[in-house]
């Protein structure tokens, strides 16, 4: 994104529609429903820690972004399964592999698309997935 571009105002209802859509193609391994969710341009960055496989670089475009993450889901046999979550104020997904937490993947939605995907892997990020923070005003 162009530091220099105001950020654009995503309704609820929007980032609601595109992060059910990507769930859908995630879990279903449906590539035309990914092609439809993400902006041409899109950026996926992942994190594993040295513990998971992860991207080494950033992955760009759509078509690269879907190959990467039909790489993962293809090798798996395990059943992918995913809750909607927000993860340090940003809708999310907690993705899971025969039920166990792989990972939670934070979106940015930009024109009703997603531009921007952050798929942390790295289990010692994700100790406090589980469990909520409630949040006070001081």
């Amino acid at each position: 994104m162009d530091a220099r571009r105001p950020r654009e105002v995503v309704s609820a209802s929007e980032t609601l529609t595109a992060l059910e859509a990507f769930q859908r193609s995630l879990e279903t391994g449906d590539l035309q429903g990914f092609m439809d969710v993400l902006a041409p341009d899109v950026v996926l960055l992942s994190d594993g820690g040295g513990f998971r496989q992860a991207a080494l670089r950033p992955v760009i475009g759509a078509d690269k972004v879907v190959r990467f993450m039909r790489g993962g889901t293809g090798k798996t046999t395990a059943t992918i399964t995913t809750e909607p979550s927000m993860v340090n104020g940003n809708p999310a997904l907690v993705i899971r592999l025969d039920g166990e937490i792989d990972g939670v993947m934070a979106v940015r939605i930009e024109n009703a698309r997603i531009a921007g995907l952050y798929y942390v892997r790295n289990p010692e990020k994700l100790t406090r997935v589980d469990s909520e923070t409630a949040l006070t005003l001081r």
